[in-house]
């Protein structure tokens, strides 16, 4: 969109705040007074007059690493946030009245990936144990797991696979734009610059001359995948800076993989990474349970909380720069080989900017959700 040109009502976006009990003492000390973005479609007050108690399906918008509920509401100069989107949608005939929520699962490493964690939190239960009871309470939703639909892209699309998959009793169909999955290619090589990044922080300063590799390599547990300093000074360190370069970025986002994946009360830090820090050599056991996570290796595991779903969208830019358009096509094929009914899109772009995918997955999720 060039211009911004809105038509029609805009709807109603309101901001509430909810005081969690389940992210209170989380390991990393982030908030449980949580504010929460609800759009209300135009319909909504409407219904005040001629439809009095009007209800209405409900969608939750999962934000990717880096961001959070709220920022999908912000105002854009060329494009449109989601409410904006919504609106048009619905203006045009293309999607029905629904009411979207803005859930803020933002944490210090960054995000996470609406899974539970010991290391960062349990925001898969914060969001299907507690959110999700809040707003059937606060709003007119149709408050049934067969109106009910959540989306999101990169972190947030893996978020919305994998709730299709563990907590299909909550949401009755899901959207997956770009969702993180075959994990071998999406995040195995970045992680040679994410030990470059953090090897800055190491105990000692490097000199040249003589290296005692075999030393080094098992140096505080770093053949286990423990932190033997480097990564807590890393974290000390970017904790305290408002701008972070783009190598602190994809390693901050690295570590708050590592934290979801495959945590350990234990560990320093309260998880383990897959690589040894100092040679890189990978840690077989650690990757293990990384791949545990990987969408494409649970389908066959929750094919029947799959097939329960009454809308399964899917989408991704063959340009994909972080190489997740090859673990879509898998989760397709997974998906395709269980006879597990789905849509799968590839468009002509790469991961970035994408929202405007929304204009398909929107108006699918209505579909399948509506009464």
């Amino acid at each position: 969109m060039a211009l911004k040109r809105p038509k029609g009502a805009g709807g109603r976006f309101v901001v509430v705040e909810h005081d969690s009990s389940i992210l209170k003492g989380n390991p990393l000390g982030d908030p449980h007074l949580r504010k929460l973005g609800v759009w209300l479609p135009p319909q909504y007050d409407e219904a005040r007059g001629r439809s009095r108690g009007r209800r209405f399906p409900v969608l939750y918008d999962f934000a990717g690493f880096t961001g959070t509920g709220l920022a999908h509401a912000n105002w854009k100069p060329f494009g449109e946030n989601v409410p904006e989107r919504a609106a048009r949608l619905v203006h045009e005939g293309k999607m029905g009245p629904a009411i979207i929520v803005f859930p803020d699962c933002f944490t210090a490493l960054g995000g996470n990936q609406y899974i539970n964690s010991s290391a960062i939190g349990d925001y898969a239960d914060y969001l299907t144990r507690e959110l999700i009871p809040f707003v059937d309470r606060e709003f007119r939703t149709l408050p049934h797991r067969e109106h009910r639909g959540c989306f999101g892209k990169s972190s947030g699309g893996y978020g919305a696979i994998v709730h299709g998959m563990k907590y299909a009793k909550y949401w009755g169909a899901i959207a997956d734009h770009s969702g993180d999955a075959h994990f071998d290619f999406v995040y195995w090589h970045d992680w040679p610059n994410t030990l470059d990044t953090l090897a800055q922080h190491r105990a000692a300063r490097r000199k040249a001359g003589p290296y005692d590799v075999r030393r080094e390599a098992r140096y505080k547990g770093a053949a286990a995948g423990f932190d033997d300093g480097r990564i807590k000074r890393f974290l000390a360190q970017v904790w305290t800076k408002e701008k972070l370069s783009s190598a602190e970025v994809h390693c901050i986002m690295n570590l708050a993989m590592a934290a979801s994946y495959d945590p350990d009360p234990k560990a320093p830090l309260g998880f383990r990474v897959p690589f040894n820090l100092e040679t890189g050599e990978a840690i077989a056991a650690r990757w293990a349970q990384w791949r545990r996570h990987d969408p494409i290796r649970l389908v066959e595991r929750y094919q029947g909380n799959l097939k329960s779903l009454r809308g399964i969208y899917l989408d991704c830019g063959w340009r994909d720069q972080y190489q997740i358009h090859y673990g879509m096509r898998i989760l397709s094929k997974r998906l395709a080989e269980a006879g597990i009914r789905h849509t799968y899109e590839e468009f002509d772009d790469d991961h970035s900017d994408i929202d405007y995918r929304m204009d398909a997955s929107l108006p699918y999720l209505y579909r399948a959700l509506k009464p």
